[in-house]
């Protein structure tokens, strides 16, 4: 009997610890800049071709802007895989401090995110609050007044600043309406086409994790913004079901603790590679092949490992 074909290759991506959870929400959460590269080239081992990187505070696990430890981080992955490191414009800092990871390190890719949301952790901080050991931790949980900045200005700004690095910008859809925001961009030349998409659902005030939506926001997609590649990132328990529907649809995945601390019903997932081997698992079921990096860099057009600055 012959092999069957494998039809195609999924870009997965690891989304390594993110802003959003804390220190009192799994031991496992990297928080130091050794325990994100670690978590990072563990991912890269099980399957990731792709991490997207936050940084923290090595003392306290706090979400920093620094550039020093972004820099530890990046570097320190750099020198042990040539996996695709995506660096997040939309973690900690002011607006200004948030982009100036894309001049400072010229990385592949950075995030775009096109809208800003509301949000906040008071239901966990209501749950945990006697567990809580930081004081950056507690306020960071029961703020009530959090809003994630994306303004038009700032996504005029950053993506100018990605097309300078000549940086690919992966594009951040947390609500549907935010799909017209891209078209904004793109009828101004801010960013260029093909656009690659990233559908994140589940977030508090973005669109519901839900197979129904995730049809719609990619049919919406296809009306408004013609030809693109794109990826699911599900938040919580979403995380893989949602992933299994989007390779099924034809797009890519990302899964990561950033946005689930699982990795099955009630198990706290020990890294980011767990939740890849569980989608890759999924993926090979399906005949469809874990892409590496330099495949990734083909299929999205990166400007290579080689020409970033870390």
């Amino acid at each position: 009997m012959s092999e069957e074909k494998v039809l195609r290759k999924v870009i997965i991506t690891a989304a390594i610890t993110g802003q959003g959870a804390t220190p009192v929400m799994s031991e496992f959460l990297p928080l130091t800049p050794k325990q994100i590269a670690d978590d990072a080239v563990k991912a890269y081992q099980a399957g990731a071709a792709i991490v997207h990187i936050h940084a923290r505070k090595d003392e306290t696990g706090e979400p920093t802007p620094s550039l020093p430890i972004f820099r530890e981080i990046v570097t320190d992955i750099k020198k042990r895989c040539n996996v695709v490191i995506n660096i997040t414009t939309g973690g900690a800092g002011t607006p200004d401090e948030r982009i100036k990871v894309v001049p400072e390190f010229k990385p592949e890719m950075a995030t775009l995110n096109c809208g800003s949301l509301s949000g906040t952790s008071i239901q966990v901080f209501e749950k945990m609050k006697d567990k809580i050991k930081y004081d950056w931790e507690k306020k960071f949980l029961a703020r009530e007044e959090f809003i994630f900045e994306n303004t038009y200005k700032m996504m005029r700004v950053y993506s100018q600043a990605c097309r300078e690095n000549n940086t690919r910008p992966e594009i951040e859809i947390w609500d549907i309406g935010q799909i017209t925001a891209v078209k904004f961009m793109i009828d101004r030349n801010y960013i260029d086409t093909p656009v690659h998409l990233q559908f994140v659902m589940g977030a508090l005030s973005g669109m519901p994790a839900t197979h129904g939506t995730l049809v719609f926001v990619y049919e919406r997609a296809r009306e408004v913004l013609g030809n693109f590649s794109w990826s699911v990132a599900a938040v919580g328990k979403d995380q893989i079901p949602i992933g299994a529907a989007a390779l099924g649809m034809g797009g890519h995945v990302r899964v990561g603790l950033e946005d689930s601390l699982y990795a099955g019903y009630g198990r706290l997932a020990r890294s980011s590679a767990e939740q890849v081997e569980r989608i890759v698992k999924i993926a090979e079921q399906m005949s469809i092949q874990p892409a590496a990096p330099d495949d990734v860099r083909q299929m999205l057009g990166l400007k290579g490992i080689d020409k970033v600055n870390y």
